[in-house]
């Protein structure tokens, strides 16, 4: 087996070895004009000298020459980070113009007495969306108006005692289900707290009592206001959907508006809840369990 390899590596080899003319000849008179005498294996190795020549050649160029700023992907570096550069400074430029040109048309309001208005009131809903709203108290509620009527103090998830010596023998109705976000602040200047809840729920009264205001303001969206006995206030905010009146009588747990996400203050949807006894804001999770 060894011998049959030998043997045909030395006839290989012996191939690639063995001598063999080019010639070029007249055509007419047979005249020799070139010759070149080589081997297959001396053929093999020019040509893998020559493409490693003409290889070295074209990467010096490339690398060394400014040909390969001609290349797609083989940019300059340098122009790379001038490029970025102005395109920075172009983006400054247009934050300054834009700030300058905000600034000359607010100048130009300023000088021609143009003051910007409030803004605009959101229309009321014409689709119907709240048209087949069923407003009227189910059993348990009716059930529960008559148990706080008759004096009877029932216990329940929506009905919590005052804790104001002031207002004993009241019960509070919960008004919203849900968590309570924001609590009661007086040194942040919020008077009530924000009770994250499903959107479009309804807003129940918490009391008795008599709807002073019902309406749209800018920052609180659609508010709920109702006086109630014992010169107590309460105040429902960021509503998207008032079914109440000013002047209107309601009942503890009879639906007023629906939950929402109204005003500019308002950052989703929520109640915004108060209640004020005698022009003094009070906590309403000391009165309400949510």
């Amino acid at each position: 087996m060894t011998d049959q390899k030998n043997s045909r590596w030395k006839i290989v080899s012996e191939q690639l070895r063995n001598k063999y003319r080019l010639v070029i000849l007249n055509d007419d008179s047979f005249a020799e004009k070139f010759s070149l005498r080589l081997s297959p294996l001396g053929l093999i190795i020019l040509i893998g000298s020559v493409t490693i020549v003409m290889t070295t050649l074209v990467i010096s160029l490339v690398a060394f020459t400014p040909l390969r700023e001609y290349i797609p992907g083989y940019g300059n570096v340098d122009d790379r980070r001038d490029l970025l550069k102005l395109t920075n400074r172009a983006d400054s430029l247009e934050q300054t113009l834009s700030s300058r040109e905000w600034y000359l048309k607010n100048l130009v309001n300023v000088f021609s007495g143009q003051v910007e208005g409030k803004p605009e009131k959101p229309k009321k809903d014409t689709t119907g969306k709240y048209s087949g709203i069923d407003i009227k108290p189910s059993d348990q509620d009716m059930e529960l108006r008559r148990d706080i009527e008759s004096g009877k103090m029932q216990s329940t998830s929506n009905l919590a005692a005052v804790k104001n010596p002031v207002l004993a023998g009241m019960f509070f109705f919960s008004p919203v289900k849900g968590i309570v976000t924001t609590s009661f602040d007086l040194s942040e200047e919020h008077y009530g707290v924000d009770v994250a809840a499903k959107e479009n729920e309804f807003i129940k009264a918490c009391l008795d009592g008599t709807v002073l205001f019902a309406g749209y303001t800018a920052s609180d969206g659609y508010v709920v206001q109702i006086q109630h006995g014992s010169n107590i206030i309460s105040v429902y905010k960021h509503c998207s959907h008032v079914s109440k009146k000013q002047g209107d009588l309601v009942k503890a747990g009879e639906p007023i508006a629906v939950v929402g996400n109204t005003g500019e203050t308002s950052k989703g949807p929520h109640l915004h809840f108060e209640i004020w006894y005698n022009g003094i804001p009070l906590n309403p999770e000391e009165y309400v369990v949510f």
